[in-house]
């Protein structure tokens, strides 16, 4: 099987050679941007036997909007309009895909890197005053939400159709235990977070929801339960559920995961060995079938990528 043809096997539950691995990590300092950015991107998969390229959008985790920059009042959110297919928030994302996509060597799968629409709002203001907007005037952040579901569903669109990578990994965030209640989240954050997606699909059906556990805090799950993905990844280790137990609650979906992304996890500390025996024992766990080999979110930037190729190799020799 060719890589591709493995990860699409497997998102579709399907018989596979070997379960396809991916894995990845952020880029840092000048590497976030540019040709730079392009060519870290280049030298990690093509010099490594990953099946999946994630894209990285690093340099552009910020909703650049001026207006949600200047936001002081819950009522400031109602003179935001949408950056539009010029801007360089969506076009310079996908000038990089292109470019990213154009020199790579090896036939992976290539997805890239979306964040749904409450991320966006956040990194381009700040946690703190989001959430007190939200508790102060709900309808100001939902028309803000909408707003900014509206370019990023039109980047995910233009990743495809223009950039010409397989698929987005949508990357859901805030469903933290701590933050809101599942009800509150499914009235506040759903609509937008589906509209994304749902955008997506129209264009590709190979698009995975990867629900983040960044905060180390357990997420209410169930509130992304039933978004329409063809695989889904989780924080295994944050929320404890494996792979298996994940596969279920997802309704049989493909599964991603199995490796903690932490930094004294074994895929970072561990060795060859280690990383190996650990790697082989995910798949007599649970098996070839819909099941990929990755971590629970990004590597530490700067790992030794060699890591990585020690479990394609543990994985090629089963």
């Amino acid at each position: 099987m060719t890589k591709k043809e493995r990860v699409i096997a497997a998102m579709n539950n399907q018989a596979v050679d070997r379960p396809p691995v991916g894995f990845w990590f952020h880029f840092t300092g000048e590497e976030q941007q540019g040709e730079p950015c392009v060519q870290a991107h280049l030298r990690y998969y093509n010099h490594v036997d990953v099946d999946i390229a994630k894209l990285m959008c690093d340099g552009y985790f910020d909703y650049p909007n001026p207006v949600a920059k200047a936001v002081q009042k819950p009522e400031d959110w109602y003179r935001l309009q949408p950056l539009g297919p010029e801007s360089d928030f969506i076009r310079g994302q996908v000038e990089r895909a292109k470019a990213v996509k154009a020199g790579l060597t090896s036939d992976c799968l290539v997805l890239y890197n979306v964040f749904a629409p409450f991320s966006s709002i956040r990194f381009g203001t700040s946690d703190e005053l989001v959430m007190r907007h939200l508790r102060q005037d709900p309808e100001a952040i939902h028309y803000a939400l909408n707003i900014i579901a509206r370019d990023n569903a039109l980047l995910c669109e233009k990743l495809i159709t223009e950039a010409g990578i397989d698929g987005v990994y949508y990357c859901v965030q805030g469903g933290e235990k701590d933050r809101f209640t599942p009800e509150q989240y499914r009235r506040h954050i759903t609509p937008s977070d589906k509209m994304v997606l749902e955008h997506a699909n129209r264009f590709s059906d190979l698009n995975v929801l990867h629900c983040c556990g960044w905060a180390g805090i357990p997420n209410h799950l169930e509130v992304w339960q039933d978004y329409p993905a063809k695989a889904v990844n989780w924080a295994c280790f944050v929320e404890n559920v494996d792979l298996t137990r994940g596969k279920a609650f997802f309704g049989g979906k493909c599964v991603l995961g199995g490796f903690d992304n932490r930094k004294d996890s074994v895929m970072v500390k561990g060795s060859r060995e280690e990383i190996q025996q650990y790697a082989r024992a995910l798949v007599r766990q649970h098996g070839k079938t819909g099941v990929m080999l990755g971590a629970d979110c990004t590597l530490p930037a700067g790992i030794d990528t060699q890591r990585m190729q020690w479990v394609v190799d543990a994985v090629n020799d089963l």
